[in-house]
């Protein structure tokens, strides 16, 4: 078969609500209110496909969302008659997919027989637990907030919707576009208290001939930069796989990547530290930028009486914290999100495990 010509998985899907499943949803059902979106996960939902996402879990799919009680209802029959009615191939895509040994996951094959489709029938309230573990159409309270990591919030907000019948989703997605402002503050203060705890260790490591701890821990350090720098810029961290791609659309790309870059590169310690204090000056002037506190001095400094060069990046912490009025926010740990302290790709795809573990993150004292 001849590979089609790639076309962005937003588009394809549009198109595919617009030319083939609308039309079969509207035999099926006429006249049924429902909205249509590609939301949730796979690359072309942020925006980063390309040809080479086609060779799983992507292709012609979205979501059409019905009303719970239409979905009772109509949801099987749909599906069904989909299965029937879909052509084979849209846009050169097949729309069949199949189930490969690797966890179920869907890659796309011609086939003769009903196609099973990845048009998913639900109601959003489902749709959006499901995905998140609480539904957002409702009040998001702090517990959900923490508990869901951001590559969730980006995957529900990101995407693209067809079609809005309903009037259910844009509500929905407009109450996760971003944090409250406290909560934003707060979530901007664990960062900086992530570097301030390991930011002494890059010289600390190649001063006893360590340097390849210290270049692991440079590199957790890049890592918690380039979050930063997202939180800042008001955009949802996407996990490791797209962190760099989102990092390079934003307007401090310029000047991050190459210092970035340079840290990483570096093979001794004293050079990996020159790096890194660029960086750090360079995001502390970000967060000045922002004027969410008084200004903070951004120029690094030694640690301590140790020969090291750091930020020192718990000032940010503590200017950014004193600015928190919300009692519930101010009285918590300063851990953070769920995925500010937890990094098991497990864990994280599990709602209800980020949720026990922001819940016991919440119910522990402050010390």
């Amino acid at each position: 078969m001849t590979t089609p010509a790639f076309i962005p998985g937003l588009e394809l899907s549009r198109r595919f609500y617009l030319e083939a499943v609308r039309p079969v949803l509207d035999q099926a059902v006429p006249g049924i209110v429902h909205s249509a979106a590609r939301l949730g996960s796979g690359s072309e939902v942020l925006g980063f496909d390309t040809a080479r996402s086609a060779d799983h879990e992507w292709g012609p799919r979205l979501q059409i969302f019905l009303s719970p009680r239409d979905a009772a209802r109509h949801a099987a029959r749909i599906r069904e008659l989909l299965s029937d009615r879909l052509p084979k191939t849209f846009c050169g895509y097949p729309t069949h997919f199949a189930s490969t040994g690797e966890a179920g996951i869907g890659v796309m094959q011609a086939t003769d027989g009903p196609v099973h489709h990845r048009v998913d029938v639900t109601d959003p309230g489902a749709w959006f637990t499901a995905q998140l573990g609480f539904d957002p159409r409702k009040d998001v309270t702090l517990t959900d907030w923490l508990a869901t990591p951001t590559q969730l919030l980006a995957e529900a907000t990101a995407g693209a919707v067809f079609h809005d019948g309903l009037g259910q989703l844009a509500p929905a997605r407009a109450n996760l576009e971003w944090y409250p402002r406290d909560l934003w503050l707060y979530l901007l203060a664990c960062q900086w208290q992530r570097i301030s705890q390991e930011e002494a260790f890059v010289g600390r490591c190649g001063e006893v001939g360590d340097e390849l701890g210290s270049a692991v821990v440079a590199a957790r350090l890049v890592r918690d930069l380039m979050r930063l720098c997202l939180l800042m810029n008001r955009r949802y961290p996407p996990y490791s796989k797209w962190l760099g791609s989102a990092v390079a659309r934003t307007p401090q790309t310029a000047v991050l990547t190459p210092v970035l870059t340079a840290v990483l590169a570096a093979t001794d310690w004293r050079t990996r530290e020159q790096h890194l204090c660029r960086a750090y000056e360079a995001v502390a002037d970000l967060q000045n930028q922002l004027c969410l506190t008084d200004p903070v001095a951004p120029a690094t400094r030694p640690y301590h009486s140790r020969p090291f060069q750091v930020l020192h990046a718990e000032r940010f912490t503590a200017a950014l914290t004193a600015r928190i009025t919300d009692p519930a926010v101010r009285a918590l740990p300063t851990v953070g999100a769920v995925d500010q302290f937890i990094d098991s790709t497990d864990v994280l795809g599990r709602p209800e495990l980020t949720r026990a573990a922001a819940h016991a993150a919440l119910t522990t004292p402050k010390r």
